[in-house]
């Protein structure tokens, strides 16, 4: 007896996992399901940047020389005409006195030579041309003299903006700097957000779109903006993709500490509709064709449809699909 109560409980125990696992499962078991309704979509594109100032100025020497003197570090705020930094001028002065000992030689050529020539009244072809050339002689050593004092003016630089400076080529007196050492000096109070957007979102892109900005340092507190300027030329980013320049005017930044440099990530409304057909985003594919899967009795079925904007989470549909249907968005795992 023993032997057949035993036997009926493997029989009931195998059954009940063969009925199990081969039994037909419910959609609802096999997938993730959604309906298709009415909802608003609004398309966004994503673009990351920092903020900059609309009032910037990069301040270099003519020429190259020793940094004599810096009279600001970065972060100091500064006035317009106000001097930052200047270059040892003793070889530049050195060189006026020598042209100006040249223009003072050359006056006093010109005027001997004027003397004799003129003495007797008569002019040659010959007195002409000589006393031509000492014209040109004497305004030579004049635009030199002039040349070499406005590059003792230029060996100081002045700050053509109020503003902060923001960078230093070279932040220590007494080092050797080329014309291409720069002296950076923004507005802080004149920012705006450039972004980087990639080439294949820059066609939706449009001037006057609404932007929200959050910023890595106050990532509750996002900024609204609006598109200003796009770059109509296109450049390299870091990894060699290609990304278009755009600038978005802050609209009301007065409430927080915004800083010169500060990255953040810029969302751009391109498009947005109302109480339109959608399904999750999920649910699309593309098979050559455009298309979601439904439940039609209870089974899977493929249907090609239209679709119009999209975001992260939904997709317009225009076409294919009615309010109300089912249709498969995953498979459950």
């Amino acid at each position: 007896m023993k032997k057949y109560i035993f036997l009926g409980i493997v029989i009931l125990i195998v059954g009940g996992w063969l009925i199990k696992k081969y039994w037909p499962k419910s959609p609802q078991k096999l997938y993730e399901l959604a309906q298709v309704k009415l909802a608003d979509i609004t398309q966004t594109v994503s673009a990351s940047g920092k903020i900059k100032s609309q009032t910037q100025v990069d301040l270099k020497f003519q020429t190259a020389g020793q940094l004599a003197w810096l009279g600001v570090k970065e972060g100091d705020r500064v006035s317009k005409w106000q001097a930052i930094a200047s270059l040892d001028k003793r070889v530049l002065q050195k060189t006026l006195e020598k042209y100006l000992l040249d223009f003072s030689k050359e006056r006093a050529d010109f005027d001997e030579d004027k003397k004799v020539t003129y003495a007797d009244k008569v002019l040659t072809d010959t007195i002409s041309r000589i006393l031509a050339k000492n014209g040109y002689d004497l305004q030579k050593a004049v635009l030199d003299v002039e040349l070499q004092d406005l590059t003792l003016k230029y060996a100081t630089l002045i700050s053509p903006i109020d503003g902060v400076v923001t960078h230093l080529d070279a932040p220590t007196a007494g080092m050797n700097i080329t014309a291409l050492t720069a002296f950076t000096v923004a507005d802080p109070d004149k920012l705006y957000f450039e972004a980087q957007v990639d080439e294949v979102d820059i066609g939706l892109v449009k001037l006057g779109q609404p932007v929200q900005i959050t910023l890595d340092a106050y990532p509750d507190r996002p900024l609204a903006a609006a598109v200003d300027t796009i770059e109509p030329a296109g450049q390299l980013d870091s990894s060699g993709s290609t990304v278009f320049i755009i600038r978005l005017n802050l609209i009301n930044f007065s409430d927080q500490a915004l800083l010169l440099g500060m990255n953040g990530e810029a969302v751009i409304s391109v498009n947005s509709k109302s109480n339109i057909l959608a399904v999750p985003a999920a649910a699309i594919t593309e098979n050559g064709q455009t298309q979601v899967q439904i439940l039609e009795n209870n089974r899977p079925k493929t249907q090609t449809v239209t679709v119009g904007i999209s975001n992260n989470d939904l997709t317009e549909i225009t076409s294919g699909l009615a309010a109300g249907q089912t249709v498969i968005v995953s498979k459950k795992h």
